[in-house]
């Protein structure tokens, strides 16, 4: 098994042009930027010495597990395409990484990307799936589109964004959509994004939540003047008490419960004024 360790960085040419001037702690305190792509590489060591390197080259090797990077808070940029790499971990420390390769690999759910506040390019293109196996998003399954806009709606600083070949692409409005959750991506698959058409987007977007919140508005509005109300019979009955001999009713037509209309006689109130009350029960009866 070829492992990544100090010793290997050692003999790389790099350090046996430095070799001359400094030691091997010093070199490696100094070191920013690491290139071992394509050497047949299976694990990473402890490279805590590297404290301040920014810019990692691991591709096109037989990387398992993304590990032993804990370290590396200066990490900007991590190449790890192209290995054989199935869960995305151990990266919730690289707080300053902005750019993230791992296409090519066997990832089957994208996760674990919650801290990369700073991440502006993600890329997990072409991943090497058994047949009928789908790329989804996070590990509570997220991977209808609805809920990738709100993922991606969290990275800020993401410019670039390469899902090609996966299935979220065939979704309806799958780009506009993106573009319109994603305030400053600049290149979506690989087509740059013109930002003409993304104001029209976000003003068509803007349109359909304004219309939908006044659809809504209408329909309470609605509810709330016609109540819904159940349809059941009740007999005849006389919802006030009143004497039956000064009431006058006006008969029904075509079978509908007719109506009573009572007027009190005129009486004094306490103060002996004069006052006439005016009541009209409404009695209803069967169909």
């Amino acid at each position: 098994m070829v492992r990544l360790t100090v010793h290997l960085i050692s003999k790389s040419s790099n350090y046996s042009k430095a070799c001359r001037s400094e030691s091997l702690q010093q070199y490696l305190k100094k070191l920013t930027h690491l290139n071992f792509s394509n050497k047949s590489i299976e694990d990473i060591d402890d490279l805590s010495m590297c404290r301040n390197l920014t810019v990692l080259y691991l591709y096109d090797n037989q990387i398992s597990q993304i590990c032993n990077l804990g370290f590396a808070s200066n990490l900007t940029h991590l190449y790890m395409q192209n290995n054989n790499i199935s869960c995305i971990e151990n990266l919730s420390s690289l707080h300053k990484l902005s750019k993230l390769f791992l296409g090519g690999n066997i990832i089957t759910v994208v996760e674990g990307l919650d801290e990369l506040k700073s991440l502006k390019e993600l890329h997990v293109e072409g991943q090497k799936l058994p047949r009928g196996e789908k790329l989804i998003f996070d590990p509570r399954s997220i991977s209808r589109l609805s809920e990738l806009e709100t993922v991606f709606s969290q990275w800020s600083q993401l410019r670039l964004l390469d899902l090609n070949n996966n299935p979220v692409c065939v979704k309806p409005k799958y780009r506009d959509r993106l573009i319109t959750a994603c305030k400053i991506l600049e290149d979506l698959d690989g087509k740059q994004i013109n930002e003409l058409s993304r104001q029209f987007l976000i003003n068509w977007k803007a349109s359909k939540d304004a219309k939908k919140k006044l659809d809504d508005g209408k329909d309470i509005k609605e509810q709330i003047s016609n109540p819904l109300t159940t349809d059941f019979h009740v007999g005849p009955q006389q919802p006030f008490a009143h004497d039956r001999s000064s009431s006058r009713t006006k008969p029904s037509e075509y079978g509908k419960p007719g109506v009573t209309f009572r007027t009190d006689q005129v009486q004094g109130d306490s103060r002996g004024r004069r006052s006439r009350g005016i009541y009209i029960p409404v009695r209803t009866g069967r169909l």
